[in-house]
């Protein structure tokens, strides 16, 4: 808006002088800083023409908007001419825009489908409040990406396949209670996954016998998928409930599992490219010298979360033709999705360049650490829970109905949550800290 303005006015300015085949359209820039002014535009490509220095440009044409009422100020700095816009305007033009358009306030009609791949717990652990920055990141990009007129695919990549689950079913079948598996699933879960890993301490072969009933799963053995497919059901039901208070939906829960049956061809099509060679008897592709071979399969003939990604990204593809395909997932794994980027570039993708990864930093607990493995875990529903019941006793003192009191107690603890993870820089690490997420004072 302001920027046409300036365009507008500067071009007036140099055609009143003489120079009407000068274009500033194009060149009008935001500084660095906030110091420096909203807009700026360089004067050096007005020097030829205008036989005079940049400065001496920038000063003479400074004076020439003092009398423009949305502007408050203009400098010329360097060569510069910095333009400061009246925030007193800005605030009326800009609220009177919103109130006219409403809803419809910044939409826009691109076109075109951007998958979003976001949140992707872990079935059979812990829904913990570590998973809530790509959750919430996730979901707002979703909503910014519809409210600009894209098709928008919400993706929830579940991590629902690994040894992990030989573990679980060995503990379920030594310790498991079925009535505390459907009453509370995942907390049922997480104490029989502490226990066996208190077990294994001490008992080697509960190991062994978690390989076992994971090599039973991945050869179709009916008991082992049974067990699985109750443990990925109880954990769905548990993420649908948070889901839901957060205000998130998805379009697909196409997990880890989804891609089995698919990898193979995408490591016989990396075979046939002679992009894959033998590294320590795994096989792996050179992704260049500044970052290390990207690992397709192990040794005993694995795959790896790299081999799932380049699969799911192809898949991807082939179903959406998205415009963008982003991953929002902490920035721990940047390394990786380089590696996946540069492999599928490799494979000939032109649409590799289109995958973005979005990263963001971790949440921190002070010196404690979150272990499933230990049960050293926050759960996310219990601190929307925590964040509800604080605002319900603010509210009680304010002599709210009781219904209507639950209400906005549910809207108000559950916002501030997520406003805390949207209000930090994306990319920081941020303390978790409730007392001050549940505030009703300061900046919350």
């Amino acid at each position: 808006m302001f920027k046409e303005k300036i365009v507008k006015e500067l071009t007036n300015v140099l055609e009143s002088k003489g120079f009407e085949d000068i274009s500033v359209e194009g060149f009008i820039e935001v500084p660095p800083s906030p110091e420096l002014g909203d807009y700026a535009f360089p004067c050096f490509r007005l020097a030829k023409q205008m036989r005079k220095s940049p400065i001496e440009i920038a000063t003479e044409l400074a004076g020439v908007f003092a009398e423009l009422s949305w502007i408050k100020d203009v400098v010329a700095n360097n060569g510069y001419l910095n333009f400061f816009i009246d925030p007193d305007h800005y605030s009326r033009e800009v609220v009177g825009q919103i109130l006219e358009q409403g809803e419809d306030y910044g939409a826009r009609n691109y076109g075109g489908t951007v998958v979003i791949d976001f949140s992707s717990p872990n079935i059979a652990k812990p829904f913990s409040v570590g998973h809530i920055r790509s959750t919430v990141i996730g979901n707002s990009l979703a909503k910014i990406h519809t409210h600009l007129g894209f098709a928008v695919e919400r993706v929830n990549h579940l991590g629902d396949w690994g040894t992990q689950f030989g573990k679980l079913m060995v503990a379920y079948k030594s310790w498991g209670d079925s009535s505390a598996l459907q009453e509370e699933p995942l907390k049922e879960l997480l104490r029989i996954y502490v226990k066996y890993h208190q077990e294994a301490e001490k008992d080697g072969s509960l190991d062994d016998n978690a390989r076992a009933w994971f090599k039973k799963l991945e050869d179709g053995d009916q008991e082992a998928l049974e067990l699985w497919k109750e443990f990925r059901k109880v954990s769905l039901i548990e993420f649908k409930r948070v889901y839901e208070r957060l205000g998130v939906e998805f379009d697909s829960y196409d997990g880890e599992s989804f891609f089995n049956d698919k990898m193979e061809a995408i490591v016989n099509y990396l075979e046939e490219k002679q992009l894959l060679s033998e590294s320590d008897g795994a096989l792996v592709v050179d992704v260049g010298e500044d970052l290390p071979p990207c690992l397709i399969k192990k040794k005993d003939g694995a795959t790896l979360y790299a081999t799932r990604d380049i699969t799911a990204a192809t898949y991807r593809w082939d179903r959406y033709k998205f415009e963008k395909l982003l991953y929002v997932v902490g920035v721990t794994q940047s390394l990786h999705f380089e590696q996946v980027f540069r492999v599928l570039k490799q494979m000939g993708y032109s649409w590799a360049d289109r995958c973005i990864h979005v990263p963001f930093g971790t949440i921190l607990f002070g010196e404690e650490s979150m272990s499933t493995r230990k049960g050293n875990v926050i759960f996310l529903e219990d601190i929307l829970d925590q964040a509800v019941n604080k605002v319900k006793e603010i509210l009680k003192e304010r002599n709210l109905p009781a219904d209507q009191g639950t209400d906005i107690a549910e809207k108000v603890g559950v916002g501030a949550v997520i406003f805390n993870e949207l209000s930090h820089n994306r990319i920081k690490d941020i303390e978790f800290d409730l007392d001050k997420i549940i505030s009703f004072e300061g900046d919350t």
